[in-house]
């Protein structure tokens, strides 16, 4: 038996944005209580939350889908946002990747036939055959910003890079790009464990129908992108619907730009905050695709994983849980985890690692993971070649950031050069 807290109280409330601007903190003292530490319910339900701290731990419940599920309508449960969200939304509207079935909110079989769609997508190889259109986009992004001395990274490269990355995989057009920032930007900061922004509920609703058109056009007039090809596999069976379809789509033009915006944005700040590993990676950019899983490991975009749903009792490191629990892998915590790693809270750019959460683990494992990789190494390696002499215009405590246990982010990051 360890030492975690086996009653249901906690100190520990994550979900008050006084606690998540404090999060490394928090997460080593919620570490030192055990692997597995009770937190109050961030809907205000009856089920008992806990947190899972501990990389091991947090690994063991991430690939066990018999134990514990992401599909909430499989457990008895009434306290997860969005459920709350979806039974507020019509059904018979288009359905976005948060309200209706994407690969975030199944598991098996349903989770393979989905990914499956779009895993060739995907893969480290063709990734990495579309280094020299992604190497493009960054460079003409540096060029609009090179003579002015000045930018604010996160609107002149840090946000426009990534979409326009999975933009054009996908076939949105260049016009309708900056609508979707609206959109993303809204979701990522107005949903989260214990909050919901009314507005919330209209931007995933114009998502939706936005996108639900995006289809139809393209039924229309195909073209040589992803969301026709979804469109050609759909129509030749059953192993895609209409809401599928479109919630697979929401699913990819969101995750593919929000998260790794949030990558190049903070770890560009980490780098300006740690002058002597700046100065190593300037002087040897070869080392750029370790830095980019140092400064993922040391404080990546999500902050943690979706919940999990215990489908039985059990128990987690000694821990007894019971059936309907709700379970949260805290994925920046366990990157910090001092059972894994030597100084975790030293950023380390030439660190040897052998593993990190910061794209998850096991079946739900980050689709993109491939692409925000090679985006970071452009992303990174571009930055540091293209404009020497890169700092922050105004000191490091006037950056302005925007917290959830979901995410984390900078909304602006002024910098002169």
């Amino acid at each position: 038996m360890n030492n975690n807290q086996t009653s249901e109280k906690s100190e520990f409330n994550l979900f008050s944005e006084e606690n998540v601007k404090d999060q490394f903190a928090i997460f080593e003292q919620m570490r030192s209580r055990g692997s597995v530490v009770p937190v109050p319910n961030p809907m205000g339900g009856s089920e008992q939350t806990w947190i899972i701290t501990r990389m091991d731990v947090a690994m063991e419940v991430l690939k066990d889908h018999s134990r514990f599920t992401v599909d909430m309508n499989s457990i008895d449960s009434d306290n997860d946002i969005r459920k709350n969200l979806s039974g507020e939304l019509d059904s018979s509207e288009p359905q976005t990747f948060f309200t209706g079935k994407s690969m975030l909110f199944v598991d098996e079989p349903d989770h393979r036939r989905l990914r499956s769609l779009v895993s060739k997508a995907f893969t480290p190889r063709y990734m990495e055959s579309l280094r020299p259109r992604v190497q493009e986009i960054a460079d003409e992004l540096i060029n609009q910003v090179e003579g002015k001395g000045e930018m604010d990274l996160v609107k002149d490269y840090a946000y426009p890079f990534p979409i326009n990355v999975i933009s054009e995989m996908l076939g949105v057009p260049q016009e309708d790009r900056p609508q979707i920032h609206v959109w993303s930007e809204a979701i990522a900061k107005g949903l989260g464990f214990g909050k919901q922004d009314p507005e919330v509920e209209q931007h995933l609703r114009s998502f939706a129908e936005y996108t639900a058109q995006l289809v139809a056009n393209k039924r229309v007039e195909p073209s040589d992108d992803l969301i026709s090809q979804l469109i050609a596999i759909e129509e030749e069976g059953d192993r895609l619907n209409e809401d599928e379809l479109i919630s697979m789509i929401t699913l990819l033009i969101f995750a593919g730009h929000e998260t790794t915006s949030n990558l190049i944005a903070t770890g560009s700040y980490l780098l300006l905050t740690h002058p002597e590993q700046l100065e190593q990676l300037k002087q040897n950019l070869n080392l750029v695709p370790s830095a980019v899983e140092e400064l993922l490991r040391f404080n990546g975009p999500a902050t943690s994983s979706g919940p999990r749903y215990a489908t039985q009792d059990t128990e987690l490191d000694g821990q007894p849980i019971q059936k309907g629990d709700v379970v949260i892998p805290l994925l920046k915590s366990a990157n910090r985890d001092e059972l894994q790693f030597d100084q975790p809270e030293e950023l380390d750019l030439e660190r040897k690692i052998k593993r990190h959460l910061a794209f998850g683990h096991g079946i739900h494992m980050c689709l993109g993971a491939p692409l925000a990789r090679v985006e970071g190494d452009v992303a990174f390696t571009t930055l540091l070649s293209r404009l020497p002499g890169l700092q922050l215009s105004v000191p490091p405590e006037e950056i302005h950031w925007h917290y959830s246990l979901l995410s984390e982010g900078l909304a602006s990051l002024p910098l002169k050069f």
